[in-house]
Formats: structure tokens, C-alpha cells, sequence
């Protein structure tokens, strides 16, 4: 699909390749400024406690240490403390009169170096009332249980219902119907870097923050209102990122208590936190406990859904209130499901709060679906790769959530994935112990959702500028965050495939709340798509500009000019050309020495408004202007004896739109299929009374280069008529097939279902054991 392009759908390096294969890229942590004190946190020792007195004067006494605040300090002239949290805020920089987690931030202090400041929380006292604590999100909702925030009746963070078509009579209408309960864990994000800030007060009242944030202008915000100072007083700069995934999303007491300190001491200010810390105390993936009854016809056509959901939340909103209307929307992909009710209940509990991570609500129903849809299958003796095709979505059809398929390729997705891994075959011949499944999803390419503090209607999604250089080279400027994903690449490549010039001419400042423009932030896989539709649409910009200085001395109309090869030539008439640089001197000339800038932008609800009181309620509504869908096949072995499930290959098929750049694509892939293993077989954060007991990377299972399978990458290109060239989500969507596939493959394997993760050899023996002594009670052998 990509061969009339010169940069787009070429397997380019990352700009920052070199950077970070040399150990030249600069990640906060590297930081050090003149002057720079570090900052360390307090934090609560009790899952639930009232604030009775907080006595600093000991620790401020200390010699070494500069600064110490507590929520007072946090106080503003309107009487009110900074509160955060999507849609219901209820949190704040740090605790006021009463702690709801253990590591629930209650005091910061700054001092000359780590030891001291570490010191100096220790003799800080804190009395405290405890009270009583509630873990279990089922126990939480019960009456007489501990009430977390008075405005939450029976610790109900949100509710969301949705009930589209006529689900009872799609049952009636059935011949089959299978209910059954899935349950999935906490999880932490655990990026190799964890949240950390630097931040630095000048005397003329501006702060500049070097955080590894996913939305600098949101967290530019946050931090002029907590400072009370105006928005454009706060500069916040990306640096390299060690991995975000959706856990750098929100301001934290890390951001605020490192701006604070630094104007109360007059000193930058730096606070990273330790792998306890950042393991403990940050925001995880939420748990859910799944009924999900589901209704088919005979031939596998689904005719019914209903699933409830409920969402441990700990104990703030976070982006919880986001994760629970994404849940339903992704029980409406990818699948055609007419009649469907699902219900979300998000729930407080005196653990830390869950936010975004990756999927972001999908890995958890689309494994309870999944799995499910692999049970029906046996029931009804229909393979399990067909009765997907069967149901799947198709191009031009609308859900009756209102989920508008502009393109899709979910369809050629199962069918590539079950050519290329031997499905047929497989299933058929496989022995006792190895087995092969699938599983399949679909994901949103951007969400439409926006909901900025102040002055929404008057900005972008998106926007870019774009420069051109009198040497032929072009400078992006994009406020789109690359934290990791190679995002800033992605730009280079499309601003060159508009403009005709080598990818070795784009330079990218990107991520700078004072330079670049305004870019809502990496999240919802929103960046390609959005960023770099405005990306794109500057380059158009600047285009325009430099073909119309041009068409005058090559003597042609503009629009019969190209731009290609570092050029500008007539088109059937190469000879009649410019060098690129020639033509940016021109467009100069013609501006009348103005610099040759192309601006652009891009807004998805140009189709419209979504209404915000449907999506979170009911989760109605078409949240993003495209879907991406997958489908991904796992082969595994299972030792019967100890139950260690080994992942033997990966085929991955992945509808994005059209590649950009496919080794990036793969990359995103492989990526997710390791996280995606690791959700399926071995992460847990594991919780005693409200403590984390596994906050380290020796204990917090991860999978390593070891446990990571040989994998076939598929991309499905199907050219998305309202992607940049084409493209779409390419990478978080592909991390939801991967659990249930490999759980339909262990039941291919061992005959066993298995509802509940982390599938670990302990669960999958006890379930092996079961079954055995079942099919020996009923006389199978």
C-alpha cells in the first residue's frame, strides 16, 4: 500500500535512537541544577486514619534541610484547597484531615541532599485517629462498611448503565445461553523510570518543571492553580521518558511538593521516587470481578450480552470514572451484539487508587468475552476462529452504542492470524499439554472526549507549527509527548512525506508547554492519530505557501506543482525544478522575509459533539473517530505436572490503518505482547490489609526477554479514510487479545477454564486436579 510514498511505510530508525543507545538522552532523573536541593515524601503509615496534629518544628531543626510543607501550604485565597480527579475531584496534593491509603502523602520536605531529607521525615510526628478500613470492593458497598468520602454512598465511586436493544427478548430468542463469572488483578505499571520532577521557582514568579509527563499542559495547569499564578507563568518540559503506560497521565503530590518547595526555598527542587514507592503508592490497573451471561443462536451468532462489572478503585477517583465508561464501550468491540446491557460499578477501598494503564478497561472484558466466546464455541462444536468471523464487525456498520466502523479489519485479522500460526491443523492434532488459541479486540484510535479546565472550546485537539530552514531542512514543532513510543519519529515521518524531503532533514521539538503548541496529551492511542493529522495539516500549510512563491519561476500553476526527492518540480516535467532550499529562500522572499511556517490543527468532533452525559452515564456514544481491531493466536506448553505454562509463539494480526513506519508498528506489538503475557500469567500486586507485599522487581513477577516468545507480526493495513496516509492505533490495542488467547490455549492444552488471573502454576494444578477428580467422580477416563 505504501509504494508511491518516499517516507511513509519505510522501516526508519527513531530520531533519538543514537541518543538512547549511547546514553546521551537526558530522563529527569539525570537532572542536576545549580543550587538543586532533593526532595523526599511522607506518607501514611494506616490505610484510614484522621489527621489529628502534624509537629514539624524537630525535622525543621535539622541541620541541611531548607523547606517543609504540609496541605496547609497548599492553601489559596479563596479558602479552598486544589482538588483533582476526572469528573468528581476528590483528591488532593496532599492529605488534609484524613489518609485513605497506606503511602496516602501527607508531608514533603527539602533539604541539601537525599540522606537528610530522608532523615528529616523521620522526625516529623504525625498523630493519628485510625479508623476503620474496608479492602474488598464487594464488602465496600455493604451498609454499615467504613464511607471513604461523604459524597460516595456506599463507597460507589460511579455507576454506569447501559441498555441498548431488547436484551430480554435477544435471550428468549437464543438456543444457547452461558454465564459465568471472570475475575482479574491489580497490576502495576512498573516503568523502569519511576515519577519523578524538577522543578525550579524563578524570582519573577514563573516556575519551569522538568517532568516525564504524558500531558505537560495539563500538568502545566494543575500547577498554576496549585501556585496560584496564571497558566502561561508555568513552563513544563518533557524530557526523555522510561515508560508511561497511562501511570503519567495525572499530577501527583510528586509535581506538586517539588513546585511548592522549590518557591518556598528559592531553589530547584527534585523528587524521584524509590521502586518501593513508585510500586506501592502510585496508580495501578484496576481489578474487576465480571458476570458476564451471554445468549448465541446455533450457528454462534450472538443475540444477547449482560455484563456487570465491578472496578476495585482504592481510594481516589484517579481516571477511574474514564476507565468504567471505556469498559463499556469496549464490551460493544468488536463484535456485532445488538442487544447488550452492561453495568459498571466503580468502588472505593482503602487501597491506592487505580487510574489508566494500557487498554485502559479493555484487557479486563474483553478477556471475560474472549474466553467466554471460546466456551460457547465448544458448547456448540463450532470452531473457535469461526464463530468470531461470524460476529465480527465490518466496514460501515454502526453499534447501538453509537460506535461509527470507518474501516476495519478485524475480519482479515482472524483469518491472517489462523493461516499464518497453522490453526486448522493445530486444533485438530495437537496432544495433552500443548494446545493453541485466540483471542481478538478492537480499540479506539483517539478518544473525541476532551475536557480541559479552562478556555476548552477555544483550543485543539492538536496543533503543530512547522519551520522551514533556508538549508533545506524543516523543524516540528509538536506538543504531542513521546514517552517512549517513538511518536516524535512518526511526526518526522509524515511533516517529510507531506513536504518531499528526507527524514534526515526534520528536526522535532516536541512537549514544551512554552514552545510548542498545544497537544492534549498520549493517551487513548490518540497521538498518531490526532497529532499527526495536525501534523500533517501543517505540512499541507507550509506547502501551500512554498508552491505558490514557486509556481511564478518555474512558470506553472501551484497546484500542477510536487514536492519530492528535496525538490519542487512541475509534475511530468522534472527538469522544471528547485531545490527544496531554493524554494524555502523564495517563500521567504515572497513573505517578505518572514519565516516560512505552516500552522495546523486537528478536531475530531468536526462530526459533532459528543454528549458527555451519555458516555459517562451510559457509555453511548461514538468516543473516537476510528477503531483499530486485532486478532492474535498463542501457542503454549503446559506442564501438567507443575502447571509452568510456557508461551511457545505469537502470531499477531493488527488492523492499523496503514504503517507509518511497520518496524515501529511491530515494535508496539511485540511490546504489548509482553505486557500482555505478563497481566495473563504472573503480574500481581499482592496486599495485606491495605500494604503492598511484592514492591519490588524482585518480587513484582514480570516477564523477562526469557519468558518472551517468538512472535509473527501481521500488520492488516486497510488505509483509514480519516487517519494521517491512512494510519490508526497501532500498539495499546494490542495488548487485550493476548491473556484470553493464551488462557483459550491452556484449556486447548489442559481441558480446564481458567477465570481468574494471573494464571499462575499453582491455580492451573489445583484446576488440572479438579478436573481430573470430576471426570473420575462421573466415570471419564
Amino acid at each position: 500500500m505504501s509504494e508511491n510514498y518516499s517516507v511513509i511505510g519505510k522501516r526508519l530508525p527513531r530520531i533519538d535512537a543514537q541518543a538512547k543507545a549511547t546514553g546521551e538522552a537526558i530522563y529527569t532523573i539525570d537532572m542536576v541544577l545549580p543550587r538543586m536541593l532533593h526532595g523526599k515524601i511522607l506518607r501514611s503509615p494506616y490505610p484510614h486514619a484522621r489527621i489529628v496534629h502534624i509537629d514539624t518544628s524537630r525535622a525543621e531543626r535539622l541541620s541541611g534541610v531548607r523547606g517543609i510543607i504540609t496541605a496547609k501550604d497548599f492553601f489559596s485565597g479563596e479558602k479552598t484547597y486544589f482538588c483533582y480527579g476526572a469528573f468528581v475531584p476528590d483528591e488532593h496534593p496532599l492529605a488534609i484531615d484524613r489518609v485513605r491509603f497506606i503511602g496516602d502523602e501527607v508531608a514533603a520536605v527539602a533539604a541539601i541532599d537525599e540522606d537528610i531529607a530522608q532523615e528529616a521525615l523521620g522526625l516529623i510526628r504525625v498523630e493519628y485517629e485510625p479508623l476503620p478500613s474496608v479492602f474488598d470492593p464487594e464488602e465496600a458497598m455493604k451498609e454499615g462498611s467504613p464511607q471513604l468520602h461523604p459524597h460516595a454512598k456506599g463507597n460507589i465511586s460511579w455507576r454506569l448503565f447501559q441498555d441498548l436493544g431488547d436484551v430480554e427478548k435477544g435471550f428468549r430468542e437464543s438456543d444457547h445461553i452461558q454465564e459465568d463469572r471472570f475475575v482479574t488483578q491489580l497490576v502495576s505499571h512498573a516503568p523502569l523510570e519511576p515519577h519523578a520532577a524538577v522543578a525550579q521557582w524563578h524570582s519573577e514568579g514563573r516556575l519551569t518543571a522538568w517532568i516525564p509527563s504524558q500531558k505537560p499542559f495539563f500538568y502545566a495547569w494543575d500547577l498554576a492553580q496549585v501556585l496560584g499564578i496564571s497558566e502561561s507563568q508555568v513552563r513544563v518540559i518533557k524530557p526523555h521518558v522510561g515508560g508511561g503506560f497511562g501511570g503519567k497521565q495525572e499530577t501527583s503530590a510528586v509535581e506538586f511538593s517539588a513546585a511548592l518547595l522549590s518557591r518556598k526555598t528559592g531553589c530547584p527542587v527534585k523528587i524521584v521516587l524509590t521502586r518501593e514507592e513508585e510500586m506501592s503508592t502510585t496508580r495501578r490497573r484496576h481489578a474487576f470481578s465480571i458476570t458476564l451471561k451471554t445468549g448465541v443462536k446455533r450457528d454462534g451468532t450472538i443475540t444477547a450480552r449482560d455484563c456487570r462489572a465491578i472496578l476495585e478503585g482504592g481510594a481516589y477517583n484517579s481516571l477511574g470514572i474514564v476507565t468504567c465508561y471505556l469498559s463499556a464501550i469496549f464490551v460493544n468491540l468488536p463484535y456485532r451484539v445488538r442487544n447488550n446491557r452492561y453495568e459498571g460499578i466503580r468502588v472505593y477501598t482503602n487501597k491506592p487508587p487505580c487510574g489508566a494503564m494500557r487498554g485502559f478497561g479493555s484487557p479486563q472484558v474483553h478477556f471475560a468475552v474472549e474466553v467466554q466466546l471460546d466456551m460457547i464455541a465448544e458448547v456448540l462444536g463450532i470452531d473457535p476462529a469461526e464463530i468470531r468471523l461470524r460476529n465480527a464487525l465490518k466496514e460501515g456498520e454502526e453499534t447501538p452504542s453509537g460506535i461509527r466502523i470507518k474501516s476495519c479489519g478485524m475480519s482479515e485479522a482472524i483469518r491472517s492470524s489462523a493461516s499464518h500460526s497453522g490453526w486448522g491443523e493445530k486444533r485438530k492434532r495437537w496432544g495433552e499439554g500443548t494446545g493453541i488459541g485466540m483471542g481478538c479486540g478492537g480499540f479506539i484510535s483517539g478518544p473525541r472526549l476532551r475536557r480541559l479546565p479552562k478556555l476548552a472550546d477555544a483550543f485543539a485537539f492538536s496543533a503543530a507549527l512547522i519551520r522551514a530552514h533556508a538549508d533545506g531542512h524543516i523543524t516540528v514543532m509538536t506538543g504531542t509527548a513521546d514517552i517512549g513510543q517513538g511518536s516524535d519519529s512518526v511526526m518526522a515521518q509524515i511533516a517529510a512525506e507531506e513536504l518531499g524531503i528526507s527524514y534526515e532533514r526534520v528536526n522535532v521539538i516536541a512537549a514544551d508547554t512554552e514552545l510548542t503548541p498545544l497537544d492534549l496529551g498520549t493517551y487513548g492511542s490518540r497521538v498518531t492519530f490526532i497529532g499527526g493529522n495536525a501534523t500533517r495539516n501543517a505540512a499541507k500549510d507550509l506547502k501551500q505557501k512554498i508552491v505558490k512563491a514557486v509556481a511564478e519561476k518555474l512558470e506553472a500553476n501551484p497546484e500542477d506543482l510536487e514536492l519530492k526527492d528535496n525538490s519542487v518540480f512541475v509534475r511530468g516535467y522534472p527538469e522544471k525544478s528547485l531545490p527544496f532550499s531554493d524554494a524555502v529562500i523564495l517563500c521567504q522572499q515572497s513573505l517578505g522575509g518572514k519565516p516560512a511556517v505552516g500552522e495546523g490543527f486537528y478536531n475530531p468532533e468536526e462530526e459533532g459533539k459528543l454528549d458527555i452525559k451519555a458516555l459517562c452515564e451510559r457509555g453511548e456514544g461514538n468516543y473516537s473517530s476510528t477503531y483499530s481491531f486485532g486478532a492474535q493466536v498463542a501457542e503454549v506448553e503446559v506442564d501438567l505436572q507443575t502447571g509452568e505454562v510456557k508461551l511457545r509463539k505469537m502470531t499477531v494480526a493488527h488492523d492499523c490503518g496503514r504503517a507509518i513506519n511497520p518496524m515501529a508498528v511491530e515494535g508496539q506489538l511485540e511490546g504489548s505482547v509482553a505486557m500482555g503475557l505478563g497481566y495473563a500469567l504472573m503480574e500481581e500486586v499482592q496486599t495485606e490489609d491495605g500494604m503492598m507485599m511484592n514492591p519490588s522487581f524482585l518480587d513484582y513477577r514480570l516477564p523477562l526477554s526469557v519468558d518472551t516468545p517468538p512472535m509473527e507480526v501481521l500488520p492488516i493495513e486497510t488505509d483509514d479514510p480519516v487517519g494521517p496516509f491512512g494510519a490508526k492505533e497501532a500498539g495499546e490495542g494490542t495488548v487485550t487479545p493476548v491473556a484470553p488467547a493464551i488462557i483459550n490455549a491452556i484449556h486447548h492444552a489442559t481441558g480446564v477454564w481458567m477465570k481468574e488471573l494471573p494464571v499462575t502454576p499453582e491455580k492451573l494444578v489445583n484446576a488440572i486436579e479438579d478436573l481430573h477428580k470430576n471426570s473420575v467422580k462421573k466415570g471419564i477416563r
